[in-house]
């Protein structure tokens, strides 16, 4: 029994001996491989360290051959919302033209939150994806996400302006004239109503609470109506607010003028993975940019009729700048804090039923 119990620890000893010099020996390639991955990256920006972006364009480069993946299954998915069959069901035409375009089976991932999303991307197991217009950044810097689209139309993509209304008969003719003036902002989470303004306005020599009198008014039509009425001086909305309370009647447009517009933010961007193959890659961006949508696409997607062509680096300048002016980084601290709040308003609104 004796002897049987030393051969068993002898045999333990030299197993754990051999698991040890493989670890060794994986990190001394690892530790060789190092530089020469260093002298590959000849520049990250602010990818995660897993990517690269050696041409510059804001987006890690695609993998290189025998280091790509060429999945005989393809997994899409679109941003998380309310009710996933909605949009399921929406994109059924185009994941079948997207198999045709690529020779694969498309399947449709459903997530429950944008930070799973960017996770999900990260780790592989989503190839192609919709992301709403912040989480875009925390996909592109972390998770190795190429945007090439926006949902558009022929002249170009559907997003929405920042645009400063002022009464008509106002004296404003620009954003230097809201000096000492009461300005009405919509609530403090609000992008184009509050945080866009913050950080657009004071490059331009405008800095709200510093020159001019911030009022909250709750909503971007009360902002609106708030101007129409005299209650406020002039107020930054969301353009596609204003049109829409002209068309219905609520506010008339010769009462009212515009005084800035700010560059387009786009909605949600679609891409793909950088660890695809770049032939795959080349068949999916072709297959977004010749696809058209289905009538009840259009319905769904207001009046959108295709995949608009975009860069991460042209087309979300303007969010870009907006983030890093409210003090969001699209690193993992970031991501962390973006899932907080995701699980937050999850919990909270699980209690109210």
């Amino acid at each position: 029994m004796e002897g049987h119990a030393l051969g068993e620890t002898f045999v333990e000893q030299e197993s754990m001996m051999k698991k040890l010099l493989t670890l060794l020996a994986m990190a001394l390639v690892l530790a060789l491989a190092a530089p020469a991955f260093a002298a590959d990256c000849q520049n990250r920006g602010t990818l995660d360290e897993m990517y690269c972006d050696n041409d510059k364009d804001l987006t890690a480069d695609l993998a290189e051959a025998g280091q790509c993946k060429d999945p005989s299954t393809l997994v899409f998915t679109y941003t998380p919302v309310e009710d996933p069959a909605v949009y399921r069901d929406a994109f059924a035409d185009f994941q079948e033209y997207l198999g045709e375009a690529t020779g694969k089976k498309v399947v449709y991932y459903t997530v429950q939150s944008n930070a799973a999303e960017v996770e999900a991307m990260r780790s592989g197991r989503l190839h192609i994806a919709g992301f709403s217009t912040g989480p875009t950044g925390f996909a592109v810097n972390l998770a190795g996400y190429v945007p090439i689209a926006v949902k558009g139309y022929a002249e170009g993509f559907q997003g929405y302006n920042l645009i400063v209304v002022v009464k008509k008969d106002s004296p404003i003719q620009s954003l230097a004239d809201l000096k000492g003036k009461k300005v009405a902002h919509t609530s403090a989470s609000s992008n184009s109503g509050n945080l866009a303004p913050r950080a657009l306005f004071p490059p331009l020599g405008i800095t709200p609470d510093k020159d001019y009198t911030v009022v909250y008014s709750g909503k971007h039509d009360q902002s609106v109506l708030g101007v129409a009425h005299g209650d406020y001086d002039a107020a930054p909305v969301a353009s596609d607010v204003y049109h829409r309370m002209v068309r219905a009647g609520r506010v008339d447009a010769d009462a009212l003028r515009i005084v800035f517009t700010s560059p387009k933010f786009p909605t949600s961007s679609f891409g793909y993975s950088n660890q695809l193959c770049p032939g795959l890659a080349q068949k999916i961006v072709g297959a977004f940019h010749a696809y058209r949508f289905t009538p009840e696409m259009v319905k769904t997607f207001g009046g959108a009729d295709r995949f608009y062509p975009v860069t991460y680096a042209a087309d979300w300048k303007v969010i870009r700048d907006i983030a890093a002016a409210t003090g969001t980084s699209y690193n993992n601290a970031g991501l962390k804090k973006m899932a907080e709040k995701e699980a937050a308003k999850a919990a909270k609104k699980k209690a109210k039923k």
